[in-house]
């Protein structure tokens, strides 16, 4: 249960440095060798903490976002890893005034290094996708 509620921590920890656009407090949730893939989602793959960091504050400069996990399904699959999928509720709004409005899940594993859970790798599905375009006045 110690294990399970750690990783609860970290992906809740993920979700508020995003968020907040704490970049130095998200690069601790991650492995070095961290895999995103966000291609079924309209993204790519990424490999490295430090190339999806660059990539993320790319793509939400100067963005609003608010994520929400739930329902978290894992399963601890030895002493040092474990498999996640956690349902996602996420907006994003950009300064031009485009928002997204998403519904999906992360399909997560991950690894306990050094007595810490880290995310190893995390590919984004997506169920639903709004985009609201402002009108041009």
């Amino acid at each position: 249960m110690e294990d399970l509620e750690a990783i609860k921590q970290l992906k809740a920890r993920y979700f508020r440095t995003m968020d907040t656009k704490d970049w130095e407090g998200m690069r601790q949730v991650f492995t070095d060798d961290v895999v995103i893939d966000t291609s079924e989602s309209g993204g790519e793959i990424l490999t490295g903490a430090s190339e999806f960091l660059i990539y993320l504050q790319e793509a939400l400069a100067g963005a609003t976002t608010v994520h929400q996990g739930h329902m978290p399904e894992i399963i601890i699959t030895s002493d040092a890893t474990a498999t996640g999928v956690w349902a996602l509720a996420d907006i994003v709004i950009w300064p031009n005034g485009v928002r997204l409005d998403g519904y999906g899940h992360y399909h997560e594993t991950y690894s306990k290094i050094d007595g810490e859970w880290r995310i190893a790798s995390s590919k984004l599905t997506r169920l639903h996708t709004d985009f609201a375009v402002p009108e041009e006045a």
